[in-house]
């Protein structure tokens, strides 16, 4: 089975390398997607808990002060029982009445889950934790292919700056064999105009390309999390050529879209939606909720080891709905519905990954075949380029066939990065596609696309 691997060390570009890592360290997309996650877990511990009894302690202190004429006083007063009576059983009844009564305890809830609307909650809340950790490895894949074009982009106008320069000073040679055959009268003042007009299109080539490159960096240093100094100063003028690729194996697609991050949130995000229905069908019948306490009382803190003091009570509620207007079935039809939502969420992203695979893999065959016929056109222009110098030295050919030689050469240079940026971004997609890379079974399993974020993380 396939499994993901650090898919970007296949272009054997340690300069990549160090910028993936950069992105992996510090890009601020990829923390607010870790955010996202740890809230999703916290949710999901919550969701547990409530499965759970609650027990708490409680420490009070009750006190009244009030005269003894009224409250009780009145009332006794009220009924015939005054002072007259006190005073014939020699009682004395106090101005006031106090009492001050201490008390420790435990108390406990619970309610009993079993329709499981709690362990349904539990679930969907466990789903959508999982559904959070694809979206975050979805990110974090979708950041590092953007950085990995940014990257290569980069390269690709730097080697274009280069090239047009070389293709500047060349055209200038041109413009002054132009301005002589003109003056001596071997050409006329079209080809003049046309060799001057080559050299300022290959001269306001420069500052565009200047501009390009400037955006491409500044876009560079926001995926990176701000500039880095260490890595600007590392990042070589043009990348080495782009390694070749492992083939791929015929039946990838089928093969690999468990592996895709968006596949399996939308398919977590079922699993959420499927719970979520049997929690609000849990909620149409009646629940049974149970509740106590333990402890001491006492109007002394002494007497709470005192063994006559302490106290307990239990409270059982099974609750049942009566009238609701409807509100909990219309809550079971929005969870059935959300559920279909999912559902078709779910194809749609099945569909989707399978077509991207398989454009992905066209455009990479596409992108090879033209790199392999711009290679073989450079190839012939560099050995077309050196004859002619060849000649040039041995006084066989003239200056202007040494230039236009040296012209195609350049030109077929610059279509062959621009062939060979290509290619990346046709491996890129590829690789974005299919949610990583792929190893045979039982071979080294570097894998950064795990289930669990720590692994994540801990790569």
């Amino acid at each position: 089975m396939p499994e993901p691997t650090r898919w970007w060390e296949a272009f054997e570009d340690p300069a990549l390398n160090r910028v993936m890592e950069a992105a992996l360290d510090s890009n601020l997309d990829l923390a607010g997607a870790v955010a996202r996650v740890e809230q999703a877990r916290a949710r999901a511990r919550i969701a547990v808990g409530v499965r759970l009894p609650t027990i708490s302690t409680s420490l009070g202190a009750d006190s009244f002060d009030v005269p003894a004429n009224a409250g009780l006083g009145a009332q006794l007063a009220e009924l015939g029982i005054g002072s007259s009576v006190f005073d014939a059983f020699r009682l004395t009844l106090p101005d006031r009445l106090d009492l001050t009564t201490y008390s420790l305890g435990a108390n406990f809830a619970y309610e009993a889950d079993f329709r499981g609307r709690h362990r349904h909650a539990a679930r969907a809340a466990a789903a959508e934790h999982l559904a959070a950790e694809a979206d975050f490895r979805a990110a974090r894949i979708g950041v590092l292919a953007e950085t990995a074009r940014t990257y290569l982009e980069m390269m690709d106008l730097r080697r274009q700056r280069d090239l047009t320069a070389d293709l500047a000073g060349i055209l200038e040679e041109q413009e002054v064999l132009a301005e002589v055959r003109y003056e001596r009268g071997l050409t006329d003042i079209d080809g003049l105009y046309a060799a001057r007009r080559a050299v300022v299109d290959a001269q306001t080539q420069l500052p565009r390309i200047a501009g390009r490159l400037a955006d491409a960096e500044g876009r560079l240093w926001v995926l990176l999390g701000g500039y880095r100094e260490d890595l600007g100063q590392a990042l070589p003028d043009a990348p080495p050529s782009i390694a070749p690729l492992a083939s791929v194996p015929s039946d990838v697609p089928a093969r690999l879209l468990l592996q895709r991050p968006d596949v399996g949130a939308a398919r977590e995000r079922v699993q959420a939606a499927r719970h979520l229905v049997g929690a609000r069908r849990a909620e149409l019948l009646p629940s049974l909720s149970l509740s106590g306490s333990i402890g001491v009382l006492g109007t002394d803190t002494g007497e709470w080891f005192d063994a006559d003091q302490w106290f307990g009570n239990l409270t059982a509620n099974l609750l049942a709905p009566v009238f609701d207007s409807g509100r909990r079935r219309d809550n079971v039809a929005l969870a059935e519905a959300r559920l279909d939502e999912a559902a078709a969420a779910f194809g749609r992203a099945v569909v989707n990954a399978t077509s991207e695979v398989q454009a992905s893999l066209t455009g990479l065959s596409s992108s090879r075949a033209v790199v392999s016929l711009l290679r073989a056109a450079t190839r012939e222009a560099a050995a077309e380029a050196r004859l002619q110098d060849q000649r040039f030295v041995s006084g066989v050919a003239d200056y202007a066939t040494l230039l236009a030689a040296s012209r195609n050469h350049v030109v077929w240079q610059s279509a062959l990065a621009a062939g060979e940026r290509d290619l990346g971004y046709a491996r890129l997609a590829l690789h974005r596609a299919l949610g990583g890379s792929w190893t045979p079974h039982g071979e080294a399993r570097a894998t950064l696309e795990t289930t669990s974020l720590a692994n994540a993380d801990a790569e």
